[in-house]
């Protein structure tokens, strides 16, 4: 079924003191969209270092996304929403929270010194700061890892500046990132996107109410409208479908609906062997296969042939 985020995982917006349950954590910094394996391998040195200080893990991200906000406008094919990204984290087992940090006018104009000291020190506490070597902060990007690290000798707290990690227990990380992730997901190739993530790609929703041409065809779905930054490349995949009720296997369409109305992209997602009504529930959709793009077809009756091909190759994909 699907899984909240576990009762233990803090997740805490703006604070402006420590959180509860994560005062003088060890804390990762960076925006981590996708928490892929290269973000697991920095995120692991963290939990490491905590377990040597005796102290929590957490996670400090940004949002919205400071590409974003630079550009004035959602731009960036998020793979992890924030929703996303919290319960990504909260399953590695290693990390105890996720703070979140507005990032604003008054944030972006923050000088390093500043951030170190309100973010770091007065809001955070924390024991000590996990970055990668290429990490930047502060206007203008004026802080470096170097200038951290002196930062934390001067205000009390352990700094870790993580070297280009190369491996995994998977292989390879060197075609591991965000920017290669959202390339396959807007290729459809979902199989690559879990080889670089270490998991499935999904997206978390409530279940809305659509046209209901589904039903009409013999395919209700339970339809979700996705982040509007999403780049999925529109077509059919073999899903699995996390609802209050249970895990269910099922076949999937995001796009446009081009037989119909060309509307706005929304994903339908039928669930096998499922009977009952999904509305107002929230679900995880998990992406396992591309299975072809979409299409026009002249009638309804072609397409519903082709549902049932599809939702054919979906079961056959998912038993695999």
């Amino acid at each position: 079924m699907i899984a909240p985020l576990p009762p233990r995982f803090i997740v805490a917006e703006d604070p402006d003191g420590p959180p509860a349950g994560l005062e003088g954590a060890v804390v990762a910094i960076g925006n981590f969209d996708g928490v892929h394996r290269g973000h697991q391998a920095v995120i692991g040195r963290a939990r490491a270092l905590a377990a040597e200080l005796g102290r929590p893990t957490a996670v400090l991200t940004f949002e919205p996304h400071p590409g974003d906000y630079f550009a004035g406008a959602p731009t960036i094919f998020r793979i992890t929403p924030p929703a996303a990204k919290a319960l990504a984290l909260s399953r590695l087992g290693t990390v105890d929270g996720m703070v979140v940090r507005s990032f604003d006018a008054g944030f972006a104009s923050l000088s390093a010194e500043d951030f170190v000291a309100d973010v770091l020190v007065r809001r955070l506490g924390i024991a000590a700061a996990v970055v990668g070597y290429d990490f930047h902060f502060g206007a203008r990007r004026a802080g470096t890892p170097a200038y951290l690290a002196d930062a934390g000798v001067r205000h009390g707290f352990a700094v870790a500046v993580i070297d280009k990690i190369v491996s995994d227990a998977m292989g390879d990380l060197a075609a591991v990132s965000s920017t290669a992730i959202r390339r396959a997901l807007e290729a459809g190739d979902v199989a690559r996107a879990a080889t670089l993530l270490g998991r499935p790609y999904f997206v978390l929703g409530e279940v809305v109410h659509g046209e209901k041409l589904g039903r009409t065809l013999g395919f209700p779905t339970a339809n979700l409208r996705l982040d509007p930054t999403a780049r999925l490349a529109h077509g059919i995949y073999a899903v699995r479908v996390r609802t209050e009720a249970g895990e269910y296997g099922g076949v999937a369409s995001y796009g446009r609906r081009p037989t119909f109305d060309n509307g706005a992209p929304l994903l339908e997602s039928f669930l096998f062997d499922f009977s009952g009504d999904l509305y107002g529930q929230h679900i995880e959709v998990d992406f396992v296969g591309w299975i072809r793009g979409e299409e026009r077809f002249d009638s309804a009756e072609a397409l519903v042939m082709r549902m049932k091909v599809d939702a054919a190759e979906a079961r056959a994909m998912l038993a695999g």
